[in-house]
């Protein structure tokens, strides 16, 4: 799912989906963004797969729904949770690998404040792969 998730990122949300996106990428007071529309589109492949995949006697449709729908929960906690702090489940983690995680998606973000941004300079567009210099990075500091 990290790899659909990644091109979907890049190509579709930094793309032709840019418009819902894009409140993402700018600072706000508000509980809910644009972007959280996504969650609903992902919500309906996974229940279709897991539904027709029942009704096949369960087939290898409910374990790509079941997939669709493990990497929704992974997104809630890692992507709202640790990186952008709208749940505070992991506000105080001292956890190298959570912490690679969370630096290796605010590298993401590093340009979203620029007067001059532009979405052609973002970068590492996954959430559960970054970059390993992320979590060597992440070692090191645990270590001091």
């Amino acid at each position: 799912m990290e790899g659909v998730a990644w091109v979907l990122h890049k190509y579709v949300m930094h793309g032709f989906l840019w418009w819902v996106h894009k409140d993402h990428h700018i600072t706000h007071d508000k509980k809910f963004e644009k972007n959280d529309f996504f969650a609903l589109v992902f919500a309906i492949p996974s229940w279709l797969f897991m539904m027709f995949g029942i009704m096949a006697g369960c087939d290898y449709r409910l374990y790509i729904g079941i997939g669709i729908t493990l990497y929704g929960v992974c997104y809630v906690l890692v992507h709202e949770g640790l990186i952008h702090g709208r749940i505070k489940i992991f506000a105080n983690t001292k956890n190298a690998n959570l912490l690679a995680l969370r630096n290796g998606h605010l590298a993401h973000h590093q340009h979203d404040k620029n007067a001059d941004y532009k979405k052609e300079n973002d970068k590492c567009y996954g959430m559960l792969w970054v970059p390993l210099h992320f979590f060597i990075e992440a070692k090191k500091a645990a270590n001091k």
